[in-house]
């Protein structure tokens, strides 16, 4: 006659062990991939609010990477107006050296006509990325010369760029289609108030400046001389504020790349805490599963054992 035994201990540590089994599994899982919260099925509400920031912080990567481009821009464009500034500055001097009598004036405007062409030479090679803000040749140059430095978004979720910008027509040193709407080819009173005007490049723009080029003669008189030295101190002074222009310009853009940085650190850390598995916590659920395996394990062997006792009895 044979007997069936059903033993509902050893049922019951049977559907233990296939759970710790299942739980084992998936802490080992959580291990391998350091993530705790891999999909919605984990938990939705946690994975929608990863899935956001990740979002927010390849945008903000974007922006960086933008902001890097920008401010080596500011840096090359700043870098030509420091030279800009220290040509004029020559310039100036050999001025005021020409009105001493016992100076050469024809040796001295060799001198002008040579600064003048490392001038231009400056600006026209003032190129970065395919643009050069010191110079321009087009009909329709843009208002302002910006660089992207932020985003914001809009009630329902849109995504508007914020810019740092700066107008164009401060940078423009050299315009070789309207002679006027460059510093250094445009015509400047020097404010006598004669009305004469003098320019100090001739960049043979198609629209050319009113007035007379400042160059150097044995015929230039005192007048035109100190005319000529306040038309290029005006030239100076704009120079200056536009350095200036630009020196804010790289303190924002620096600001924008620090709390970029830090909102990036941020996000990455947010997410960590939301999806990611804690490894200690993890490594000790893992220990305690095993433990509680083994104990699981070694009473299905003494209910097996107690099993296959009472049915050698009963045979």
């Amino acid at each position: 006659m044979a007997y069936s035994i059903q033993d509902p201990a050893a049922l019951t540590a049977l559907n233990v062990m296939r759970g710790l089994g299942k739980d084992n599994d998936k802490i080992q899982q959580q291990i391998s991939s350091e993530l705790r919260i891999q999909s919605a099925a984990d938990d939705a509400t946690y994975w929608s609010y990863a899935q956001t920031l990740r979002t927010d912080g390849n945008s903000l990567k974007t922006i960086d990477d933008a902001l890097g481009l920008g401010a080596a821009k500011v840096d090359t464009t700043y870098t030509s107006m420091n030279s800009l500034i220290d040509l004029v500055t020559n310039i100036k001097s050999t001025l005021v050296s020409a009105a001493d009598p016992a100076n050469d004036r024809d040796k001295l405007n060799t001198t002008l006509q040579q600064l003048k062409g490392q001038l231009q030479s400056a600006v026209t090679g003032t190129s970065f990325s395919g643009e050069n803000w010191l110079y321009n040749n087009s009909s329709a140059m843009p208002d302002t010369r910006s660089v992207i430095g932020g985003y914001t978004r809009g009630p329902n979720g849109q995504f508007y760029p914020e810019n740092i910008s700066i107008p164009s027509s401060n940078l423009v040193m050299i315009d070789s289609r309207d002679a006027s709407k460059g510093l250094l080819t445009k015509a400047i009173d020097p404010g006598n108030g004669t009305g004469s005007q003098f320019y100090l490049l001739n960049a043979n723009s198609s629209t050319p400046a009113a007035g007379t080029e400042i160059a150097l003669s044995d015929s230039t008189s005192s007048q035109d001389l100190a005319d000529m030295q306040s038309a290029v101190e005006k030239i100076l002074s704009s120079l200056n504020t536009t350095a200036s222009g630009l020196g804010i310009m790289q303190n924002q853009i620096d600001a924008r790349s620090d709390y970029i940085s830090k909102m990036m650190d941020s996000l990455d850390t947010t997410v960590g805490a939301l999806v990611d598995t804690d490894m200690d916590e993890a490594s000790t659920r893992q220990t305690a599963i095993g433990t509680q395996l083994n104990v699981a394990t070694e009473a299905m062997n003494i209910l097996n054992t107690s099993a296959g006792n009472i049915l050698i009895l009963l045979e």
